[in-house]
């Protein structure tokens, strides 16, 4: 086990220059998100501080378990999820943050950050 946990640990880290680092982190921390009308996302808001996305770098959509519930219509997306570079301001160095849309809801959380 204890061999496990160290080789999880390794691979969230990385050698840079001036030492280890993390390169992924996960947050599930809620967000307040601008998107265009296609959904795709301008900026955010994260522990009170404004990112502006620079590139979508990836999106991706899970859709509704539809065979499970009778309800649901085959195809219904239920968690869209854009992976972003964004930065906190001019100047500033991007980082990737990884944001997920609940279409049930349409709240947004951000999921993990990377670098």
């Amino acid at each position: 086990m204890a061999r496990l946990a160290w080789v999880t640990r390794l691979a969230l880290r990385v050698r840079r220059e001036g030492g280890w680092q993390n390169v992924n982190r996960v947050y599930g921390e809620p967000v307040e998100v601008q998107a265009r009308k296609d959904g795709r996302p301008i900026r955010f808001v994260w522990r009170s501080r404004l990112y502006t996305v620079r590139a979508i770098l990836e999106h991706w959509v899970i859709n509704r378990e539809w065979w499970r519930d009778p309800g649901a219509q085959p195809g219904q997306p239920e968690l869209e999820f854009w992976r972003v570079e964004a930065s906190p301001g001019q100047g500033m160095t991007p980082g990737v943050y990884e944001l997920r849309r609940d279409a049930a809801t349409g709240t947004w959380t951000l999921r993990r950050g990377f670098g």
